[in-house]
Formats: C-alpha cells, structure tokens, sequence
C-alpha cells in the first residue's frame, strides 16, 4: 500500500512537474532503479512467505466464525477481520503493549509452548460492559481490571479459543486451553525475547467500539507442523477433506430421504363400460392367486415380492424374495 499516494501528494506532484521542479526523466530513472531491501542476519526470519500465508488462510476462517460467535454471543453487530500476518521477534511484541493488558496465556495441545491471545483495553471493557448488561460502551480513563471482570474475559476467551479447532483442523488437531490470564507484560515471558512469532492481527469492531486482537504464535509451536503450513499441502488437504466430508453428508442426506413403497395385491382389466357400472359390493376378480406373491413397488419400480399378512393388528407384508434388476 505503501506506493499509492495520497490525493495531497498527487496534487503536490502536479504542482511540481508544471512549475519544472521536477523532471519527468528523473521519475523514470528512480522507477527503473531496482529497490533493495535490507536484510538483518542477526534474526533470521524461520517463516517462509508460504507459511505467513496459510497461517493468514487459517486465521482468516477463524475470524469468520468469531465474528458469528461474537455477534450471537453478544446479541450485537460484530465484525472481526484479519488485518496483517507478521513475523517478528517476541520482544517486539511485548514491548509494544501498554498496561494494563489482556494477555491469555493459552496451551496449545498437542503442540508445545504457549500461544498468546491479546485482547487491546478498549475491546475488553466494551466485551465486560456488554456482558453484564450495558451497550458496549469502554471507558474514559484506562484502569486495571478487577477479579470479577478477569474471571468474565476467562470464560469469554476460553469460549473464543473453542472455536479455534476447526481452522486448524486441517493442519493438526488441536484442543487450547486458557492457562492464565495477565495484565502486566513482564509477567507474560513464557519464551525467549529473541524467539521468533507469527503476530496475527485482528480488527474487531463491537457496535461503536473498535479496536485490536492479537495472536501470538511462537515458532516452536508450530515447528512439528510447519510442513502442513505450506499453502499447496494445505489446500490438497481441504480438498481431500471436503470431497470425504461431502460423502459423509451426502450418505446421510440419502439414508434419511423417504421414499414411497407400496404393495400391489394384484391387478385385472376391466371395460369402460364395466368400470362405469361399479356399485358397493360387486367383487373384481384379480391375476394373483390367494397363496400367490404380492410385488413391492418402491416409487414405480418393482424391487421385492412377498406374502400379505397381520402384524400389530396392521395389515402387513413380509418381504420373500428381491428381485433382480435385468443386465
């Protein structure tokens, strides 16, 4: 985004090039100029532009469903998006938050260490005051969270993590659970200051409220599974998956569907002129015998044959033979 201007600047730069401040060929010549981009050997980046990907792909799903859960759960309008996919250093990541926090220290099972889930104040407060009964309006002056408002964003977050399965279901079977919840970032060291994290962002909107959702995912979390993370494995899963899953459904949809069957103890041809002078109590005489088979007929096709007889007090049909469809 960084090379579209402003409408201030594309005024600046017309202004320029009329008054010949600025010549066209000096454009063209930084344009044609290959740009450089600096590279840090000091921190090696251990997530790949495909890794980065997916993870956006998953948590992209999972902001969908967050925002079905939020909006039901809350009983307002709620809109959770994916704003970036980074990675960076975990030290770059606490030092960019203010406290008082919502840090949720979060068990990552069956994947080793601990991910994190960042709530910014103004999102936590607005949840707390919606919950408990208010229009989801924050605060004017950022305070410290009190024990009743912590043990409401536990059961909130725990409920927000339990959503969190299905998008990465297809990479690994995963069952978070919230460990702890912390306001200060000190107390949040629960890895290396140099290890390197995938942050996914989130901007959540919660009625007139917005604000910001973090997901810190370290790299050795993922690390038994960074195979899977890979954008063309993935998607060859989801597909594998969903044709499965669709047979499943469809399987099922077909067992429940009802179909009409019905018994046919036999049949005669009559005139039309016979058929016109029916009255009560005349008898048609039929084409099966008393100790003769019925046909079954599920919708117009015959499938079975058998013997009438009383079940329950019902009239029934007892199945004797099915019936061959011809080659």
């Amino acid at each position: 985004m960084g090379d579209i201007l402003s409408q201030s600047e594309i005024d600046l730069l017309l202004q320029q090039l009329t008054a010949g401040e600025l010549d066209v060929k000096d454009l063209n010549k930084e344009s044609s100029e290959k740009k450089i981009r600096v590279h840090d050997f000091r921190r090696p980046s251990k997530f790949a532009k495909d890794h980065i990907r997916t993870l956006q792909i998953i948590h992209e799903n999972y902001a969908r469903l967050l925002t079905n859960f939020l909006s039901g759960y809350l009983r307002t309008l709620v809109q959770v998006d994916v704003q970036t996919v980074q990675a960076l250093q975990y030290s770059e990541f606490t030092n960019s938050i203010a406290n008082p926090a919502v840090l949720g220290i979060v068990n990552f099972d069956p994947l080793p260490g601990s991910v994190i889930m960042e709530i910014n104040p103004v999102i936590a407060y607005s949840l707390i005051d919606r919950i408990l009964g208010g229009r989801g309006l924050g605060i004017e002056k950022i305070r410290g969270f009190t024990e009743i408002e912590i043990a409401i964003l536990m059961r909130l977050i725990s409920q927000m993590l339990n959503i969190i399965k299905e998008p990465w279901e297809n990479v690994v079977e995963v069952h978070p659970s919230l460990d702890r919840i912390e306001t200060n970032a000190q107390f949040a060291q629960v890895m290396s200051p140099n290890e390197m994290v995938a942050l996914v962002t989130f901007t959540a909107k919660i009625g007139d409220m917005e604000g910001l959702l973090n997901l810190c995912i370290p790299h050795m979390t993922v690390e038994p599974v960074l195979e899977k993370l890979s954008t063309r494995i993935w998607f060859s899963l989801i597909e594998k998956e969903t044709t499965e899953e669709g047979r499943r459904l469809l399987k099922t949809k077909v067992e429940e569907t009802s179909i009409p069957v019905r018994a046919v103890l036999g049949r005669t041809t009559i005139s039309v002129g016979d058929f016109l002078s029916l009255q009560e109590g005349d008898v048609l005489t039929l084409n099966t015998h008393v100790d003769g088979k019925v046909e079954i007929l599920v919708g117009d096709i015959l499938k079975f044959t058998g013997v009438p007889g009383v079940r329950n007090k019902r009239l029934s049909v007892k199945i004797t033979d099915v019936v061959k469809e011809e080659e």
